[in-house]
């Protein structure tokens, strides 16, 4: 593994051990598909059982550290200038339906700007990971956003109502997908599998790990309010396109 941070490597261990109940409760959920009950509970369950192993290990190394997280909200401790940003399971409906494309989030927020970011997919076993200023990696290997100009060659991701929005705006000119985890769609534009990623409405938590990737991958993002943890609007995409497909989308 390339040089990293000793904050990095906590996130990572943190992810690795979270992953391995995640794996094993997606593995329970395939099953409970063909019951009368359903598995919503279930699932639930081990969102907040990956959420609190998250915050355990990050605690135990850094325990003056605030957190902000999906399932516990805002946990304040000394040190309010680093903050944990947890999401312990993105793309929780993806989980619920036995669908193999869900991720942890885990973001180091300092002094008001994301430093480090990681995104697990644990089914894939593909981490994203970034710090400020090293760039960004999947599975240790350089990730770079993708070069592609013309907007009809390009593959955007979106997620309902916003799916509508960029037709309207781009007149339908382009592949959309919705994937269903808007972090994975980041890390997604990061490595150039997407071109652009346009969404409304989400909370911090599912994005504030992306940022930093994709920043750190070459790409562009619009400017995000930190202190603000819901009614997020993320526009980002490579920079080839940027220019042309923001200033359509930019103004949401």
């Amino acid at each position: 593994m390339n040089s990293i941070s000793p904050n990095l490597n906590i996130m990572i261990k943190a992810s690795e051990k979270a992953s391995k109940i995640l794996i094993r409760d997606f593995g329970e959920v395939e099953k409970l598909q063909v019951s009368v009950k359903g598995p919503s509970d279930f699932v639930s369950s081990a969102d907040t059982k990956a959420e609190k192993i998250i915050i355990e290990e990050l605690s135990k190394a850094r325990k003056n550290f605030s957190i902000i997280s999906e399932e516990s909200g805002n946990i304040n401790k000394k040190d309010k200038n680093n903050v944990w940003i947890i999401d312990p399971i993105d793309g929780t409906t993806n989980f619920l339906h036995g669908v193999p494309h869900f991720a942890i989030s885990i973001a180091l927020k300092s002094d008001n700007e994301i430093i480090s970011g990681l995104i697990y997919d644990p089914i894939k076993d593909e981490m994203f990971y970034a710090e400020k200023n090293i760039g960004a990696f999947l599975n240790n290997k350089r990730i770079r956003v993708s070069k592609r100009k013309k907007i009809n060659e390009c593959l955007i991701a979106g997620s309902g109502n916003d799916i509508n929005i960029i037709n309207e705006k781009i007149k339908g000119k382009v592949t959309i997908r919705n994937s269903g985890s808007a972090a994975l769609d980041m890390a997604y534009v990061a490595n150039g599998r997407y071109d652009a990623y346009f969404q409304t409405k989400l909370s911090l938590w599912d994005v504030a790990a992306g940022i930093i990737i994709l920043k750190e991958a070459g790409g562009y993002i619009n400017d995000i309010d930190l202190n603000k943890h819901n009614n997020v609007n993320i526009f980002a995409s490579n920079s080839s396109i940027d220019d042309k497909l923001g200033k359509s989308l930019i103004n949401f």
